[in-house]
């Protein structure tokens, strides 16, 4: 029996029926998740295990980060598309230098940047969530 079969339908229909701004939300929290994973490559002393595990889970949170750069509407996101633009790109680079070198700086300062992005995206969707609520609420009360 495949015990990841459960798992990967569930992922499956959550990114499927998330709205925009849950799967930025879901991008993030998977950056995040390989950035930590990476970190843990630190700990080993093989040098297969030590880079190999670096490598691909860096490699995993870059794709990532290219994926939310090439999402940006940089015709009507004004400044904050600009800004996070460079922000993907100065993370992009800094974790590639990270990788590289095989230094903990670089992944450290991403994974510091992308929970507040995350927190922030999360906090705009439950204010964003709060705010329907209380109009659904109002109009059930008009009618």
């Amino acid at each position: 029996m495949n015990y990841l079969q459960p798992w990967q339908s569930y992922r499956q229909v959550s990114t499927k029926t998330a709205s925009p701004g849950q799967l930025v939300v879901m991008l993030y929290d998977g950056a995040i998740n390989f950035l930590e994973r990476a970190l843990t490559g630190f700990a080993f002393e093989d040098p297969l295990e030590f880079n190999a595990t670096i490598n691909n889970n860096v490699a995993r949170a870059q794709q990532i980060i290219i994926e939310l750069n090439g999402s940006l509407d940089m015709e009507r996101g004004g400044d904050i598309s600009t800004t996070l633009r460079r922000l993907y790109y100065y993370m992009d680079a800094l974790l590639t230098q990270s990788n590289l070198k095989k230094t903990r700086g670089g992944i450290d300062e991403c994974i510091r940047h992308l929970t507040v992005l995350r927190d922030a995206w999360r906090e705009m969707l439950t204010g964003a969530s709060s705010e329907q609520d209380s109009s659904i609420r109002s109009l059930s009360a008009c009618g």
